[in-house]
C-alpha cells in the first residue's frame, strides 16, 4: 500500500513538471533501445549494447510492444508475443497500462522526445530508452 502511495505521489509531483502533450504521443512509435536504468536508491545501470529493442505500435491511445533482435543484414528475429498496452491520460499525466492473463501494471510517461522517452513504473524504476538505430554494415 505505502508503494503505491509513494508511486502516486512521484506521479503528481513528476507530472505537474510534464512537457508531454496528448499529440506528441506517436512519437512512440518505432524501435527503441534502453539507455538505462536508474533505482530508488539512485543506482543506476548503464547499457552500451542492447541484444533486444523494443518496437512500440500506437495507434489513437491503445498498442503493443514487441521484443525484437536486430541482426547485421537489418533484419529482425522476433516472437509472436507482444504486450498490449493502452495510454490512460490523469491530466498533464500519461500511464501506459498494460494486461495479460497473469498480470497488470503501469508506467508513467515522464519524457517524451523525438529520440528519447522515460517512464518510471510502480517501483519507482526509471527506464530511459532512445531511438534505435540499425546497424548498417555494407558488403
Amino acid at each position: 500500500m505505502f508503494r503505491f502511495r509513494l508511486f502516486f505521489i512521484l506521479t503528481f509531483f513528476v507530472g505537474c513538471s510534464s512537457a508531454i502533450q496528448k499529440e506528441n504521443l506517436n512519437l512512440l512509435n518505432g524501435y527503441w533501445e534502453i539507455v538505462s536504468v536508474e533505482f530508488p536508491d539512485g543506482q543506476k545501470k548503464n547499457y552500451k549494447v542492447n541484444p533486444s529493442i523494443d518496437y512500440i505500435e500506437l495507434n489513437k491511445m491503445q498498442g503493443y510492444k514487441k521484443k525484437m533482435h536486430p541482426k547485421l543484414d537489418g533484419t529482425y528475429d522476433t516472437s509472436n508475443d507482444a504486450e498490449s498496452f493502452k495510454i490512460i491520460a490523469k491530466g498533464n499525466i500519461f500511464l501506459i497500462s498494460y494486461k495479460n492473463d497473469l498480470s497488470a501494471w503501469e508506467e508513467q510517461l515522464t519524457k517524451l522526445e523525438k529520440n528519447s522517452f522515460s517512464v518510471v513504473n510502480e517501483d519507482n524504476i526509471t527506464y530511459s530508452y532512445r531511438r534505435y538505430e540499425p546497424i548498417n554494415i555494407q558488403e
